[in-house]
């Protein structure tokens, strides 16, 4: 954690302290505690194998020569343990382990680990994936039996169709079962052959009970994946890096889509990328805040939409 030593600044004027540190936890429970809230659910946090895990830090490392300037520092490269603990040092109650297959056969591994990880992690949320792919219906089924309460579908990385043929028996499984799935599929931060709101769309009219979180809010088509979420009462969208200084720069939120923001306030959900983010996890709590939406607004999306959705 040396090299995050330096606190940036945040934009309203006040420093924000080191990240991970005992005075970035002291904010963020003052944060909460100043709303009325028991702590914060985070619906959009990654924990999975380690070994896939560093393969993912090697992506971001070395996403600034990639891209010719787009630097991505992960802020809290700690070991699984002391990251859960850093969650619960912040007061997160409740929190996920966002893990996804890049080929087939990979998922249902990662689903094994992801049950022996909520076995040992009560405050995460058993989490699980699927990939479009022969016996996907199956080991679905089976993750739904061993207590998955949330999926994790990744498009972008998957380089798959979501409306994949043999992916029409999970999501139907998981419509009917009434279990959310946390999806990337907007086009950001770099468009895959499948991303965009387009996909999904005909997924959601074959499945319209389908309890989708679109992650990142639809980044960047934003407006697009809230047409969605207006058009289905099931669908939801989570915070996940968006309003923050790093993503506004990348593709801004459009300040006219605000009050939709407002309207939709009991299906928005707090996400972080903790521990993938290049800033302090305080930073997108001041990201929410200064959207000036609102006390209840930032109740409902720091913990109550989410203690709702999952029965907490």
């Amino acid at each position: 954690m040396d090299d995050h030593r330096e606190a940036p600044v945040d934009p309203a004027g006040s420093a924000e302290p080191a990240c991970g540190t005992r005075a970035e936890a002291d904010e963020i429970r003052r944060f909460w505690g100043r709303l009325g809230l028991p702590g914060l659910v985070d619906v959009h946090t990654h924990f999975m194998p380690e070994r896939v895990l560093h393969k993912v830090w090697g992506y971001f490392d070395a996403l600034g020569t990639l891209t010719g300037g787009l630097e991505w520092p992960i802020t809290y490269r700690q070991e699984e343990a002391e990251r859960a603990g850093i969650l619960r040092e912040f007061g997160v109650r409740a929190f996920t382990a966002m893990l996804y297959p890049h080929k087939p056969g990979m998922a249902r591994w990662l689903n094994g680990w992801a049950v022996d990880f909520a076995g040992r992690t009560p405050d995460c949320l058993h989490t699980a994936t699927l990939y479009p792919e022969p016996g996907v219906e199956t080991y679905v089924r089976e993750a739904v039996e061993a207590g998955a309460r949330v999926f994790k579908a990744h498009v972008q990385v998957g380089a798959y169709d979501p409306a994949d043929e043999l992916l029409q028996p999970a999501w139907g499984l998981l419509a009917e079962a009434g279990i959310p799935v946390v999806i990337h599929c907007g086009s950001g931060p770099a468009p895959g052959k499948h991303t965009g709101p387009e996909p999904i769309a005909r997924v959601l009219s074959r499945h319209p009970r389908l309890r989708l979180i679109f992650a990142h809010m639809g980044m960047p088509e934003y407006e697009e994946f809230l047409d969605l979420a207006e058009r289905y009462t099931q669908v939801r969208l989570d915070t996940t890096m968006t309003f923050t200084d790093f993503t506004e720069r990348l593709a801004p939120f459009p300040p006219s889509a605000l009050p939709r923001l407002a309207d939709l306030g009991d299906r928005i959900l707090l996400g972080s990328d903790f521990p993938n983010i290049p800033y302090p996890y305080l930073h997108q709590l001041h990201a929410l805040e200064r959207l000036d939406l609102g006390e209840a607004w930032l109740r409902a999306v720091c913990h109550d939409n989410a203690a709702k959705l999952f029965g907490l």
